[in-house]
């Protein structure tokens, strides 16, 4: 029996009830596995977002996203995140500072190329988060590499020689510092406000291999070849090392996208999506290949 998803008046009450003085506004949005919902907190513009999905997984990232914003109490990140106002992990509940902005783009692959002033944006934005060091224990590892190769492996997305590839390139990066990342880089997770770019939704950041934020937001720019070259210049700027864990997240991010959008007959737009994710994930593949042959 599905559960009963609470309605805008029932999570109002909840939020009431961890943050005393808050009114309700309007429903800002609702997903698969969440709603958002406009208020305030005296005269401060706030949003609640209410976890409608209480699977295990979905509740282990909504408390991993409640400890980021824990942790950026203590010590703030150098780009801007909501502030924190009250959060209640066992009743699915945070609710946090409304940032007033537009999202540097609201489809997932934007159709078209994003204005030059919002790539300077998004990519200073990222990188800057990326080179910041978060207190000690404060986010785990993302995820283990070796292993998702091996189920992507298993479950046919790779070949057996891009899984050997990506093995090899893995061991030569063994060494290499993880680096901390948002780890959903999508532009509607990026808000444009007249102070800069600010980020939300942080229930998939941690530390990956160097690049992970950039693999993802070239995966996801394939109308804007422009854009795409700046960010392989940046990824690739600190040398092989950088370039070999680009490549190694642009392989991993193009399959998951892949898996993602691959769930059967479907739309025009959908088949030339895959098409175009394929087509990419065949060049990233030759430059793996290349990579590995340069050693």
């Amino acid at each position: 029996m599905a559960q009963q998803i609470p309605g805008p008046e029932a999570i109002a009450a909840l939020a009431a009830r961890i943050c005393p003085g808050f009114t309700a506004g309007a429903v800002l949005r609702r997903t698969p596995r969440s709603l958002l919902l406009s208020g305030s907190v005296g005269r401060g513009p706030v949003v609640v977002k209410y976890l409608t999905d209480p699977s295990p997984h979905w509740l282990q990232r909504f408390r991993h996203e409640v400890n980021a914003y824990r942790t950026f109490t203590r010590q703030r990140p150098p780009v801007r995140v909501p502030r924190l106002i009250a959060a209640d992990p066992e009743r699915r509940i945070l609710v946090m500072e409304h940032v007033a902005g537009r999202p540097a783009a609201n489809e997932r692959h934007p159709g078209t190329a994003m204005a030059r002033a919002d790539v300077r944006a998004v990519l200073h934005t990222f990188t800057t988060l990326n080179r910041w060091k978060p207190p000690p224990g404060s986010f785990p590892l993302a995820f283990d590499y070796p292993a998702r190769v091996d189920r992507y492996h298993k479950l046919g997305l790779l070949t057996d020689r891009d899984a050997g590839d990506l093995a090899q390139l893995l061991r030569g990066l063994s060494r290499v510092p993880a680096q901390f990342c948002h780890g959903d880089a999508v532009l509607s997770n990026v808000l444009l406000t007249a102070q800069g770019a600010a980020l939300v939704d942080w229930e998939s950041s941690g530390y990956h291999l160097p690049g992970y934020d950039l693999a993802v937001l070239w995966t996801l720019l394939a109308r804007d070849p422009m854009t795409r070259r700046q960010i392989i210049q940046t990824a690739q700027q600190s040398g092989s090392l950088s370039r070999d864990a680009f490549l190694v997240n642009l392989m991993l991010v193009l399959v998951r996208e892949i898996r993602l959008n691959d769930v059967g007959p479907g739309k025009e737009d959908q088949r030339r999506l895959l098409r175009r994710l394929h087509d990419d994930c065949g060049m990233v593949r030759r430059a793996v290949r290349a990579a590995i042959g340069t050693r």
